[in-house]
């Protein structure tokens, strides 16, 4: 039983029976006005209640069907006052927690203290029941908190430490008084604890402190812990167990911030020394380190046992960052110079670092055995001599006269280059056979996220509703919500790739002059590249919401033959054949989208050329001169240059990129308006585009046989993510690898973007793509290293990001390929080197414009003239040297001899050095010819 509310004890207006007061409830729902609802609840008794909770359902699935979608923002009006009307003529918890954590009803922030006056004066187990079953959901929770806080209160039960009503409480407890209002509120201690240990805290504690602490959580969190309101080993246990957990560093920057305000003293970093131990091998970067000075402190102090040393030794020798690597290896050698007799269990555990990718790092850990070798026993030597295989060849003459017989001498064998496997052509399934099968197509969530499923789609679409138009309909009014079609007076083909605007056309409720606008829009020629791209589908979609159904299109030319979205040219000239023999004329932006998708390269293609002209229908004279036309479309690429004038110097990457799609009359004059772009209707000049790659449509599906004029296309996203913060900026990279058609300028320079890209991932993707199109033997590591050699010049790619990818590349087994590009691109880094300059390198050059290219390589020297090596230039040296050491490469590298000769320590004077000595020495297996 609820409340002693639903009596109906109210006093109702005059006039007014049980049945006129549902009456003015709905109506006060359906005005949107919430704030009346709870009045008016308190006027029925159960009955009513019932009665209007039935009439409430069937409003409810009108609003959800659209009925009451105009005028703007009535919807979500009608909806709030839905849920709080609702919710107090439920008779049950289960079924209140239903409908208020609905998704087209969920109780919003805003109303919950409504919701709560609607739901009367419920009986302690019915409220409590309520509020455990509103907080198990962390979004439902923490909208409404308010709603939830209240339940708990009249109920008197214990709060609900879940997620969703933590972080709901942690939205009302902001401001300067936090740490006031945390003091007063009894929930404090318990909802605490389950804050620091939850996995992903709310949004608004995992911010840096920054100067101004008033209203930050942590220093908040120190106060009281220094005032006894919370127990300070509970906190610190909390805080260590949720670090030891790990996660993004988002997620622990709350509870590592607290730990060191509260600053644990030695014994409490003691006490806890294995948790440390485990968070400094595990945790992100910025909280290992912190672990590590904890550990470190310990270690000085004699407080830490050899074994949890030895052991933290590991871990953190197996990690990747340089710094945490470099500084525990200082610490075993401060532990070792005081204890001798640690030696035994502290040195096996540097064979972890004797694996590692830094040469640099192999030196200090070789150099530290070597010191404290003769106390350990000659179990322990030979234990270091096996891990000691692991050492690169620049150490392997120091480490046999170290370890002498004890050192495992592995067998040389020939280099052998490893790339990946060739990806094989991959035909589509054919079209749906069924309509049943074809509307299970258009429902489907990942329909948007595969271009060739979607033409699938759209193809068995346009058979089925030729085949037998009535039957689609019906299967697609079955499928789809009617007010969809109804209600709609604009169709965006964003939505599900567009699929909806052909089905609209199906149903007869398009509006004629709004098609034949689209069809036949042109675009404006300070239009950016994505857009006109996106215009191609856009015009082709409106064609097929015309045609679909009628025998003026009976499927579609463009439907793709393979999973690149290419067509193989005698299954276009066998479509071509069928609409001669039916009689049908092609329909223009159909047949011009198989036109672009069509392969022109081989043998097949001169003989559908014969084939095609042979129809003679003027769809089949079109084709053939399509095909037999090497230069049918285009692109040339180039850069304006950053000069002393400065104004250049404030544009990112994109700005100054200029893709020129030349002049192409018959393109212009035979294709229609949505593909005049590539007859060269745009404007060759830099323009900003916004496009990131959550907005793109399947651009690389549009132009799948000309990977040039793809990859131009593709230049403004990757630019974007060299220099912006871009995130999946390389995704298409995958599909422009795969596509077919030359590999010129535009490609490399799509290629050395991803590889200089802000994002990891972004720089694995491009990684994958250089490997395929080595493996595919298409890649010029020549060219592709001269394209880099200007980018690293002129400060567009950093060299750190450079490395990094190409590191990830050679450790796949691919070192003669990142060898053949680093080769190339480093004479221009280094060739015109200033050893006499001693300013600091900066980065700065003395750039030249960078020259039109079409297919052909800018020469890197005329481009760009650094007057000291760009800062990083090392690390990239070393990965050469890595690369060199495994391949056996030998040569030399114009300016590394200057550049090695110089007298200093820095990283990039020191690799200069390694990499010149192991280019004359070579090793025992020969280089590996590349591409």
């Amino acid at each position: 039983m609820r409340t002693g509310t639903d009596s109906g004890a109210g006093t109702a207006p005059v006039g007014v029976g049980p049945g006129s007061r549902v009456d003015v409830l709905l109506a006060a729902v359906l005005a949107g006005e919430t704030g009346e609802v709870p009045a008016l609840l308190a006027l029925l008794d159960a009955a009513g209640r019932k009665a209007a909770l039935t009439r409430l359902k069937a409003l409810r699935a009108e609003v959800r069907d659209g009925k009451w979608a105009e005028p703007p923002h009535v919807p979500d009006r009608i909806r709030s006052a839905l849920c709080v009307a609702g919710a107090g003529c439920v008779t049950t918890p289960a079924a209140a927690a239903s409908w208020l954590e609905a998704r087209d009803l969920a109780v919003r922030e805003e109303d919950g203290p409504l919701a709560l006056a609607a739901l009367g004066d419920p009986a302690p187990e019915w409220a409590a029941e309520l509020a455990r079953r509103l907080s198990r959901r962390r979004a439902v929770a923490a909208e409404s908190y308010p709603l939830l806080h209240g339940l708990v209160v009249r109920s008197g039960y214990t709060v609900p430490p879940t997620d969703g009503y933590v972080t709901g409480w942690t939205r009302h407890l902001t401001g300067d008084r936090l740490v006031e209002r945390l003091r007063e509120d009894p929930q404090t201690p318990v909802l605490v604890a389950h804050v620091l240990a939850m996995a992903e805290p709310p949004e608004r504690l995992t911010g840096p402190i920054g100067r101004r602490t008033e209203g930050r959580w942590p220093p908040a969190l120190r106060t009281l812990v220094e005032a006894g309101v919370l127990d300070r080993a509970q906190v610190m246990d909390t805080c260590v167990s949720r670090l030891l957990r790990g996660g993004p560093l988002r997620s622990l920057r709350l509870t590592l911030e607290t730990v060191r305000l509260l600053a644990p003293d030695a014994e409490e970093l003691r006490s806890r020394a294995p948790d440390w131990v485990g968070i400094a091998a595990d945790a992100p970067s910025p909280v290992a380190g912190y672990a590590q000075d904890v550990l470190a402190e310990l270690a000085s102090a004699g407080a830490l046992p050899v074994g949890a040393l030895a052991e933290m030794t590991s871990g953190v020798l197996l990690r990747t960052e340089k710094k945490l690597v470099r500084a525990q290896l200082a610490l075993v050698g401060q532990v070792l110079a005081r204890e001798p007799g640690a030696a035994g269990e502290l040195l096996p555990a540097l064979a972890e670092a004797f694996g590692s990718e830094d040469t640099g790092i192999q030196e200090r850990a070789l150099g530290l055995a070597g010191r404290h070798l003769a106390a350990v026993s000659p179990e322990v030597r030979r234990e270091l001599g096996e891990a000691a295989a692991l050492l690169g060849p620049v150490h392997r003459r120091a480490a046999e006269e170290l370890f002498g017989a004890d050192l495992v001498r592995e067998a040389v064998l020939p280099y052998e280059e490893i790339l990946p496997p060739v990806p094989e052509a991959q035909r589509p399934a054919p079209p749906a056979a069924t309509v049943e099968e074809l509307v299970a197509e258009l429902v489907g969530k990942r329909l948007p996220e595969d271009p060739v499923a979607f033409e699938r789609a759209l193809d068995g679409l346009v058979r089925h509703a030729h085949r037998d138009r009535a039957a689609v309909v019906e299967a697609v009014r079955e499928a789809f919500p009617p007010h969809r079609w109804e209600q709609q007076t604009h169709y965006f083909t964003h939505e599900a790739h567009g699929i909806h605007v052909v089905l609209a056309g199906l149903l007869g409720v398009l509006n004629p002059t709004l098609a034949d606008f689209h069809r036949s829009k042109g675009h404006a020629a300070d239009l950016c590249l994505h857009q006109v791209l996106s215009g191609v589908l856009d015009a082709r979609l409106w064609e097929a919401a015309v045609l679909a159904g009628t025998d003026a299109l009976p499927f579609l030319l463009a439907a793709p033959t393979r999973l690149t979205g290419a067509i193989d040219p005698p299954v276009l000239v066998e479509r071509l054949r069928e609409y001669r023999d039916a009689g049908v004329e092609p329909a223009p932006a159909d047949l011009a989208q198989a036109l672009v998708r069509v392969l022109r390269a081989g043998p097949s293609a001169v003989r559908a050329a014969e084939d095609a002209e042979a129809l003679g229908t003027p769809a089949g004279v079109r084709l053939a001169s399509w095909l037999r036309e090497e230069a049918a479309v285009g692109a040339t690429v180039r850069l304006l240059r950053r000069d002393d004038d400065k104004t250049l110097r404030r544009y990112e990457l994109m700005d100054r990129l200029v893709v020129d799609l030349g002049d192409h009359p018959a393109v212009r004059a035979e294709f229609p308006p949505a593909f005049q772009w590539l007859g060269g209707a745009l404007g060759a000049t830099p323009r900003r585009c916004h496009h990131g790659i959550e907005d793109r449509t399947p651009w690389a599906a549009v132009l799948p046989a000309d990977r040039e004029l793809l990859a131009a296309c593709l230049l403004p996203t990757l630019a974007h993510g060299v220099d912006g913060d871009a995130r999946g900026a390389t995704e298409p990279l995958t599909a422009l690898v795969e596509a077919d058609g030359q590999v010129g300028r535009a490609v490399l320079l799509a290629l050395a973007f991803g590889l200089g890209g802000v994002d990891a991932d972004d720089r694995l993707r491009a990684v994958d793509a250089v490997l395929v199109l080595a493996a595919r033997r298409e890649l010029n590591t020549r060219r592709l290293g001269e394209e880099l050699a200007w980018l690293v010049a002129e400060g567009s790619v950093k060299p750190n990001r450079l490395a990094d990818a190409a590191r990830t590349a050679a450790a796949t087994g691919a070192y003669g390929t990142v060898w053949a590009i680093l080769s190339a691109m480093l004479p221009h880094l280094l060739g015109a080197t200033d050893t006499t300059d001693t300013t600091e390198a900066t980065g700065a050059t003395d750039t030249a414009e960078v020259p039109e290219a079409t297919g052909e390589a800018m020469p890197p020297t005329k481009a760009t003239v650094p007057v000291r090596p760009v800062r990083g230039l090392g690390e990239v040296l070393a990965v050469a040297a890595d690369c060199v050491e495994r391949c056996g490469a030998r040569g030399g590298v114009a300016g590394l001899d200057a550049l090695a000769s110089e007298r200093s320590s820095t990283q990039l004077v020191v690799q200069a050095g390694r990499l010149l000595n192991v280019l004359r020495q070579g090793v025992d297996h020969p280089p590996t010819q590349t591409v």
